[in-house]
């Protein structure tokens, strides 16, 4: 197994999840299901390539979008192409806006209160440099039942808005990444991963 399969990442069971109340696509209602996920008593670290084919998990996923807004109110998004060596392989060279990943137990270990916090943290100091000021808020959570990816994972969807448009892929394989105006993204959607679809139809559309 490669060290990605053996890796215990995040998961909550999926009837906790339904029993706070199932939705397809996106919602705005953060409030109803993240506090109560967290809980401990729900939260479980497992090997991440179990997880990969088990519906009966859903495994939590923060998932970073950045917005900038120039002088004359003009909105672009950071977007870029998933390389080869991306980690979720169903995901592969799919256009994408949205940085994050898997909360691990190394996350778990760290000396924090909050593991998914250091984990949104580790991810995007792993894939991005953000250089420039920021302010974020939790915006949504996203589910797709409707994919083969989408079933074992749940989007925890934050929006980024960064004073100038300065953030940089550290990953090579991280592609063609820049910011791009949000009229010329929504226009090209059938070429991003399902998720990005959701939540930029939802957030901007």
């Amino acid at each position: 197994m490669s060290i990605v399969e053996l890796e215990e990442v995040l998961v909550v069971p999926t009837e906790v999840f339904h029993g706070l109340g199932h939705f397809q696509g996106f919602t705005t209602e953060v409030d109803r299901y993240l506090d109560e996920l967290l809980q401990p008593r729900h939260v479980n670290y497992r090997p991440r390539g179990e997880m990969e084919e088990d519906p009966s998990f859903k495994q939590l996923i923060p998932y970073v979008i950045f917005r900038h807004t120039d002088a004359n109110g003009e909105v672009s998004i950071f977007v870029y192409t998933r390389g080869k060596g991306q980690g979720e392989t169903r995901l592969r060279k799919k256009k994408s806006a949205g940085i994050g990943g898997h909360i691990s137990s190394v996350d778990a270990d760290a000396d924090c209160e909050n593991p998914y916090l250091e984990g949104m943290r580790r991810e995007l100091e792993e894939e991005v440099a953000i250089d420039c000021q920021y302010t974020q808020k939790c915006v949504g959570m996203i589910n797709d039942d409707e994919t083969e990816v989408g079933r074992v994972h749940l989007g925890v969807v934050h929006l980024f808005d960064v004073e100038t448009p300065d953030v940089h892929s550290r990953e090579e394989d991280i592609l063609e990444a820049g910011f791009y105006p949000i009229q010329d993204v929504l226009a090209d959607l059938d070429g991003f991963e399902t998720w990005s679809q959701i939540a930029l139809r939802a957030l901007f559309g």
